[in-house]
């Protein structure tokens, strides 16, 4: 996300929690000392780091993303992809914060036989995660991350320069997320008055920013543009401050552990309009947390529904065979392809190499050759580590449940 969130399939959850003892198996119980030296020909370990947010508001997400790397992995180990290694799956909590995240960052980095990571879910995660593994040339794949500064640097809209050359998504980003829920407000559900709100943090920000761009290029106004600080749970200040201005709908940079209880308010004091967001409010928890006003409300999201793609049927069902907890949520899909496009990357990297830590560039380098048809459509990079799909969905509440209302692919105009 670049904040975060989403929830693409939330209804398989049911039969998943009988079995939730074997998710911890999910990934195989290695002994621990296979790293090799014990025989000749024995087999070698690298490991995949997963940095997500595994406890707290936005764990359903965090731990739908490690739960997709554990099967690419358990795959890939299952079918022998890597003659003469076995990946190792170690998840890390970053608790949708910074520091907890700069803190996973810097144990993985100071592990030898770390030759990846998947992950973060939160833009302001990733800004202190890519600095530290950078220097150790370890490539970090985000299925969530949509700041495009990540990629493209601080002036990206005027000069992009990447910043890490180890830094790659499979998502795409807020310059297309924000104006492409510009246009279906403007052109689609013909809104013209809009008032923003975002809650200060790198990724609400930055939607809002290339969201009212957008907005107003192609005629529409802003009527009033306000900001919540992420710990608030009262929002009367800021509807107060937005209902005199009469927009016909409202526009959020943020996250549902907000978003939700914001809509809620919204409709109680008389601001009956949709309340429309990102993917960082694009799941289930957060329909449960606007209540029953919620219908009518929209988020956008990375992607077309992963349920709705022939290629993610396999991914799907393979998903649910392994009885995990937790669903695959808003970014599986995205997770499975990130981490089978290190795993891509590794069939050339390790294939000669002698130990992890020499091979870690390769990888790096081999990444941006990566090219395969994944869960989520076509999975390759460009000259900035950003994915080279643009596909977004729109979606909306209807009865108590995300419908789909439109998918299509952002074209430059």
């Amino acid at each position: 996300m670049g904040g975060t969130v989403h929830q693409r399939s939330v209804v398989r959850v049911g039969a998943s929690l009988i079995v939730a003892s074997l998710a911890l198996t999910a990934c195989g119980s290695r002994s621990g000392n296979d790293s090799g030296g014990s025989s000749g020909g024995s087999t070698k370990t690298a490991k995949i780091g997963v940095i997500a947010p595994l406890s707290g508001d936005l764990s359903a997400l965090g731990l739908g993303i490690q739960h997709s790397v554990e099967l690419a992995v358990k795959q890939a180990n299952d079918s022998n992809a890597i003659p003469g290694w076995k990946l190792e799956v170690v998840p890390k909590d970053d608790e949708a914060k910074p520091d907890p995240g700069k803190n996973a960052a810097t144990a993985l980095a100071g592990d030898p036989d770390v030759i990846g990571v998947v992950g973060t879910l939160n833009t302001s995660v990733s800004q202190q995660v890519q600095p530290v593994l950078a220097p150790k040339n370890i490539v970090q794949v985000s299925p969530a991350n949509t700041g495009p500064g990540l990629t493209q640097g601080a002036n990206w809209q005027t000069a992009p320069q990447r910043p890490y050359k180890t830094y790659f998504r499979t998502c795409t980003t807020d310059a297309v997320q924000g104006p492409f829920a510009a246009r279906y407000l403007y052109e689609t559900a013909k809104i013209t008055k809009v008032a923003t709100i975002h809650d200060k943090k790198a990724y609400g920000q930055g939607l809002v920013g290339t969201f009212t761009e957008e907005f107003k290029k192609l005629g529409g106004q802003v009527v009033a543009a306000q900001t919540i600080n992420p710990d608030d749970s009262n929002y009367q200040a800021v509807i107060s401050a937005i209902k005199p201005s009469n927009p016909q709908a409202v526009y959020y940079g943020g996250e549902y552990p907000q978003a939700g209880p914001l809509s809620q308010q919204m409709k109680a004091a008389g601001l009956n309009v949709p309340l429309m967001g990102g993917d960082g409010i694009f799941d289930p928890k957060y329909i449960t947390l606007a209540g029953k006003t919620s219908d009518n409300d929209l988020a956008t999201s990375v992607g077309a529904p992963v349920d709705s793609l022939e290629s993610a049927k396999k991914f799907v069902s393979d998903y649910n065979a392994q009885n995990y907890k937790e669903p695959y949520a808003a970014y599986g899909g995205y997770s499975f392809d990130a981490a089978n496009a290190i795993i891509a990357a590794l069939k050339t990297s390790l294939k000669d190499a002698k130990d992890v830590e020499s091979a870690r560039q390769a990888t790096v380098d081999a990444m941006s050759q990566v090219s395969f048809d994944g869960v989520t459509g076509k999975v390759s990079f460009d000259q900035y580590g950003d994915t080279t799909s643009k596909v977004l969905t729109v979606y909306k509440v209807a009865g108590g449940k995300w419908a789909t209302v439109e998918t299509k692919a952002f074209e430059d105009k």
